[in-house]
């Protein structure tokens, strides 16, 4: 019902910007909530950041002051600007909607296909 495609990750030196988008299409009502998180290798995945229908927006501590997230709710896309990366922010990043779909009662979760980002040292 909902299919986010994203794009802009790659290798960067650290202290460079890379910055990500999340464009979602399909059947779409509406969408609540809109969020980046990160998978490392060997690790867990992680929230990063996230952003409310209201616009309250949170952010791990580990990225706070670097990383913005922002949204264009007329283009259904989430971004996520990273500035000053470091070699620990190197994961496959997905972006992570929360929405409600044609043919489809309530609100679920759909993730995109992820985008590597690599931080060199």
């Amino acid at each position: 019902q909902v299919q986010l495609v994203e794009s802009g990750g790659g290798l960067v030196q650290a202290g460079g910007s890379l910055r990500l988008s999340c464009a979602a299409s399909g059947r779409i009502i509406s969408i609540n909530y809109m969020s980046w998180y990160r998978q490392a290798p060997g690790k867990q995945r992680e929230l990063v950041a996230d952003i409310t229908s209201g616009g309250t927006i949170n952010y791990a501590d580990s990225v706070k002051g670097r990383f913005t997230i922002s949204r264009d709710i007329a283009k259904n896309t989430v971004y996520l600007q990273m500035n000053d990366l470091k070699p620990e922010d190197t994961a496959v990043y997905y972006c992570n909607n929360r929405a409600a779909a044609w043919g489809r009662v309530g609100n679920y979760d759909y993730w995109g296909q992820g985008t590597q980002v690599a931080v060199s040292s």
